[in-house]
């Protein structure tokens, strides 16, 4: 592999512009990131200082292994939702190593509603049964919810991705034959008795963990019985009794500890192997990228001096770079795990769809992972270009993205819109893991050509009607809402809020997110599926 020379001038004033704004977007995202892990009321900080409970924070701090990382999932989940305070969506999960092994762990926030579960917190623990799933994670679960939040039922109850699909999941992690290990720190109300119980391992804490399917004061209202938490759900009751619970602990950190001797115990698993290659950092440094991406998608750079600053030793052997060039493909190695890249360099044109549609066979076939890095405003449209089978080959890329069954990992690195959204692996199209940058921006098409759309199409209203063209000032009022709309719902923010996507992430520290990613994926086959891809339209 050929080192990639970077024509980058680091001095140049357009790249201490890029530098200074990326700095900013970076500060406020550790800001919002901060909020949402530490921003509590202090009556709900008290209470559980009170019942004697530790943090989330605290929880996490005490299960993972000393000195490993913790690869967070939908920090911002739910931001600005609700009333704003919906932190996470009351969930912090993320991949930690415990006792060696990679697990996907979940640990309900109590600070928050006392743990109640929003249609949001249920869509995140979907997400990460998902990951679960498809990577063949561990589960762990560190449980204090006071069930679902009963003025939105309607919206987590009923329906195909509500929180009745987690038991389900659930029951088919279970017959997947991963482990899911759950530890009562807390509440577990109606839903959340049957998260717990339908776990493989169940740890109940003394004093504050309860599981029942109804509270005290519905038991009340229902049979007239009056009962305490404790007695009706505690861990005497269920540890001798009924049997739900497997294991008593004293208090929380006692809870933890037989959560990692649990995990511990966990049989051995052997880890999917790939051709892996000595890491070595990149030549450049990965926080050159703030000067390189501008958060002004308008201005164009060459999508390899990113992947200059992500790769090892910044080497890439680049696949038919003379053809299709608005799409760069090639291999590479990151943390020494081989990689697939396919980096945006423009819009999609046929010679680029056929290129990427080659290129994710061979990786396919060769049982190496694919990386998408996007920047793309969407397929070339036009007479000529329909001539040319634009929409056949646009098809064949998309298909190839839709059937590889290596494991995906997709960054939006800038633009993320339309049909190339889909051809570069968007969300709908089930990458492992998908992450933004800050400065990203996702949607059917951008502002300014959805506001030119709409002015085009009631412009051939009105000449349909014999009526005169939009004015000036009529345009200005039709398109500013449009624009400032799609500025808003296509935000970076707006988008990890609703969960599409795993996070947004500082683009310098992509890298060691990608090689965690990688690692993670690592526990499920690479390729496992018998059928291979669907038919690409000739």
């Amino acid at each position: 592999m050929e080192v990639i020379e970077s024509k980058i001038d680091i001095n140049s004033e357009e790249y201490q512009k890029n530098f200074k704004d990326m700095s900013a977007l970076v500060e406020d995202l550790n800001k919002e990131l901060d909020i949402a892990m530490n921003q509590r009321s202090q009556k709900a900080l008290d209470r559980q200082k009170e019942s004697e409970k530790i943090p989330a924070k605290k929880k996490l701090e005490l299960l993972l292994d000393k000195n490993t990382p913790f690869l967070e999932i939908a920090p911002l989940a739910a931001r600005g939702m609700y009333d704003g305070k919906i932190h996470k969506a009351g969930l912090v999960m993320g991949i930690g190593v415990i006792e060696g092994r990679e697990c996907m762990i979940g640990i309900n926030d109590a600070t928050i509603k006392g743990g109640a579960a929003y249609p949001m917190s249920a869509k995140k623990g979907l997400r990460g049964q998902a990951i679960v799933m498809e990577n063949r994670l561990p589960s762990v679960s560190l449980i204090d919810s006071a069930g679902g939040y009963l003025p939105l039922q309607s919206e987590m109850f009923p329906d195909i991705n509500g929180g009745g699909r987690l038991f389900y999941n659930q029951a088919m992690i279970s017959k997947m034959g991963i482990p899911q290990i759950a530890a009562v720190m807390g509440l577990c109300t109606a839903g959340g008795a049957y998260g717990a119980a339908m776990c493989d391992d169940i740890v109940h804490v003394k004093g504050h963990g309860a599981i029942f399917l109804g509270g005290p004061p519905l038991v009340k209202a229902a049979t007239g019985e009056e009962v305490t938490a404790n007695e009706l759900g505690g861990p005497e009751l269920h540890c001798s009794d009924s049997g739900v619970s497997d294991y008593y602990a004293e208090d929380d950190p006692h809870a933890i500890q037989i959560v990692r001797s649990i995990v511990k115990n966990l049989p051995a698993t052997e880890k999917s192997k790939l051709t892996m290659a000595e890491p070595e950092p990149p030549l450049y440094d990965p926080m050159q990228l703030y000067g390189i991406v501008s958060p002004d998608l308008s201005k164009p750079y060459d999508c390899r001096e990113v992947i200059a600053r992500i790769v090892d030793g910044s080497k890439f052997l680049e696949f038919k770079e003379m053809f299709g060039s608005t799409l760069v493909t090639g291999w590479a190695h990151i943390h020494g795990y081989p990689v697939g890249i396919l980096a945006n360099n423009g819009i999609l044109f046929s010679d680029s769809a056929k290129k990427a549609t080659q290129f994710i066979q061979l990786c396919d076939k060769r049982k190496i992972p694919l990386l998408f890095l996007q920047n793309i405003n969407g397929f070339i449209v036009g007479s000529q270009y329909e001539r040319g089978g634009i929409t056949k080959d646009g098809h064949k890329m998309v298909n190839a993205v839709s059937t590889a069954s290596v494991p995906k990992f997709t960054v939006v690195v800038g633009a993320s819109f339309g049909a190339g959204n889909y051809a570069m692996c968007g969300r709908a199209y089930s990458p492992r893991f998908m992450w933004m940058w800050p400065n990203a921006q996702i949607g059917v098409m951008g502002g300014e050509q959805a506001a030119g759309v709409l002015e085009t199409i009631t412009n051939n209203q009105r000449a349909r009607l014999g009526q005169a063209p939009l004015t000036k000032e009529e345009v200005e009022f039709i398109k500013g809402p449009v624009i400032e709309n799609a500025q808003k719902e296509g935000n970076a923010y707006y988008a990890t809020s609703q969960l599409w996507d795993d996070g947004i992430i500082d683009p310098a520290k992509t890298r060691d997110i990608l090689g965690l990613a990688i690692s993670a994926s690592l526990n499920a086959p690479i390729r496992d599926d018998e059928y291979g891809f669907g038919v690409f339209r000739m």
